[in-house]
């Protein structure tokens, strides 16, 4: 598995939390698209689009699948915030540190809202 920070993912989420679209609190296990949700999306949008909802790409695994993309941050309309921390938490055991850090700056920017 050679996972890779997606730039395109995180740009995308440094975009809605400027224009506030975040959910500070949520339960993430709810919150975070099915399968099911994942199909629908893919429906009316492309591999490149449903892309931009993961922080980080698996090189190792076609980029035109759902296993090539991990590290969900959202719900394909908003940021998550308890998305970010499971996906910082998950890169940090996994030693993904360029990932670990991009999910703290973009918590940073969230939380950077509320002082």
């Amino acid at each position: 598995m050679a996972m890779k920070l997606n730039k395109a993912a995180f740009d995308q989420a440094k975009r809605l939390i400027h224009d506030g679209k975040v959910v500070k609190e949520s339960d993430w296990s709810q919150a975070q698209p099915s399968a099911k949700e994942e199909s629908s999306f893919l429906e009316d949008h492309d591999w490149d689009e449903y892309g931009k909802w993961f922080l980080a790409r698996d090189t190792s695994d076609d980029k035109d699948t759902k296993g090539g993309h991990n590290f969900p941050y959202g719900d394909f309309k908003k940021v998550h915030r308890k998305g970010l921390i499971a996906a910082k938490q998950r890169a940090a055991q996994n030693d993904y540190a360029d990932i670990e850090k991009a999910a703290d700056q973009l918590l940073e920017m969230i939380d950077g809202d509320d002082k």
